[in-house]
């Protein structure tokens, strides 16, 4: 089940994307650390209602943030349709135990259903030059790579931004 997460939520969220990086980095890959995600993150995303999570056998195993907000960082990305009608997707997760079962797909497929119910013209994203999975995973759904961003919390290396249109 999908649902719109609430602060009560957020304790969970914060273990699963703790346990997200230390797989990660345990695979070589420097995405998240301890400046990102974070609470604060992830409470105002509570607060925009733009926060959803996965729950399996009653337990958060997944989350994503549906957002029509445009970071700043996306500002000089040659995007393929106009700024003002796009869903922005950020902190997708699934547990590393709950990995590989499809989670991932039917939260993005949620998210891009959202998009298309209410007349969005693309959905937007960004993902690290280093994780070769999501790479892969994005572009298996018909993204298109655009150009990088870059985090300098996060990352020295850059995150590529990808959008799919309607």
């Amino acid at each position: 089940m999908i649902r719109r997460a609430t602060l009560k939520d957020i304790d969970h969220i914060m273990e699963m994307t703790k346990a997200c990086a230390i797989y990660m980095i345990g695979q070589g890959i420097f995405q998240w650390n301890e400046h990102y995600p974070n609470r604060t993150a992830f409470e105002q995303d509570v607060a925009r209602d733009e926060l959803y999570v996965l729950i399996i056998d009653r337990a958060v195993c997944g989350c994503v943030v549906i957002s029509t907000h445009m970071d700043d960082e996306y500002i000089p990305i040659e995007w393929l349709t106009p700024n003002n009608n796009n869903i922005y997707i950020h902190r997708l997760a699934i547990h590393p135990d709950y990995q590989g079962k499809g989670y991932a797909q039917q939260l993005m497929s949620f998210a891009e259903n959202y998009a298309k119910q209410n007349n969005f013209s693309s959905v937007r994203l960004d993902t690290f030059s280093q994780n070769k999975r999501n790479q892969k995973f994005y572009e298996l759904r018909g993204y298109q790579k655009l150009g990088d961003i870059y985090f300098p919390k996060q990352s020295e290396h850059p995150f590529h931004c990808y959008e799919l249109v309607y």
